[in-house]
């Protein structure tokens, strides 16, 4: 019996000892193998970041190029938005006292035509006549002072041709002494508001003497302005038909 159990002893030490040393091998299995999972992952990682590496510049600087571009553009844009902003307020602001100063210059032919009425020889010794000229004086010079501040001119083209942007003409008469088509009687003075024309100077006009060149034909803007602003006429007949720019009669006898 003893020998039995001495001879089943070996026998269970020796089962016994590939069972204790199987967890310490699959240990050591699974230990490389996710060291060389974890190896193959970094080198993977390594791969992408390399082939990345040469790719990124390129889309970098096309990206970089591609976005210049578009915020130039846009500054482009928004200087041309300003600047047409800028045009349209400064006209505005041009043409918005137009109506105003359009009254103003009537009230100065008004201080004109007092003037001229007065005979000075006849005045004498009068002084409160005499301080009312001054007066009267002193005023129309201070409307003209203001009217230059503000870009208003006048317009008195006796002698001058005849020009259908600036001057309206009310006759035509026989000169032989002056060319055909020039100014020789101004009735009512013209102006200007900032160099475009405000009201025409109502003019008229000689024929019979040498003949000069084709007049100016006026500007798409005048004619533009004047069918938007249709000013009031002075009465009578006008020498135009008013379905015609003024000066047309003229141009088409000379």
């Amino acid at each position: 019996m003893q020998s039995q159990d001495n001879a089943e002893k070996p026998e269970d030490e020796t089962q016994a000892d590939p069972a204790a040393e199987a967890p310490e091998s699959s240990g050591k299995t699974a230990d490389a193998a996710d060291a060389a999972a974890q190896q193959g992952r970094i080198d993977a990682a390594e791969d992408e970041d390399t082939v990345a590496g040469e790719d990124t510049p390129w889309d970098i600087e096309a990206e970089l190029a591609e976005t210049k571009d578009r915020l130039l553009r846009a500054l482009a844009e928004a200087e041309n938005v300003r600047r047409r902003a800028s045009r349209d307020v400064e006209n505005a602001s041009k043409r918005a006292i137009a109506g105003f100063a359009r009254e103003m210059v009537v009230v100065a032919d008004n201080l004109n035509r007092a003037l001229e009425a007065v005979d000075k020889d006849k005045v004498g010794d009068n002084d409160a006549v005499k301080s009312l000229l001054e007066g009267v004086e002193m005023t129309a010079r201070e409307m003209q002072n203001a009217f230059s501040r503000n870009g208003i001119k006048k317009i008195d083209p006796l002698g001058e041709k005849f020009d259908p942007q600036h001057h309206e003409a009310m006759f035509e008469y026989e000169d032989a002494s002056k060319p055909t088509g020039s100014v020789g009687q101004v009735m009512e003075l013209g102006y200007t508001l900032h160099d475009q024309p405000l009201r025409p100077a109502k003019v008229g006009v000689t024929k019979g003497g040498p003949k000069q060149g084709p007049a100016p034909t006026p500007s798409q803007q005048t004619l533009d302005d004047a069918a938007a602003e249709k000013p009031a006429s002075s009465g009578g007949k006008a020498y135009e038909d008013d379905k015609k720019p003024s000066g047309t009669n003229i141009d088409e006898e000379l």
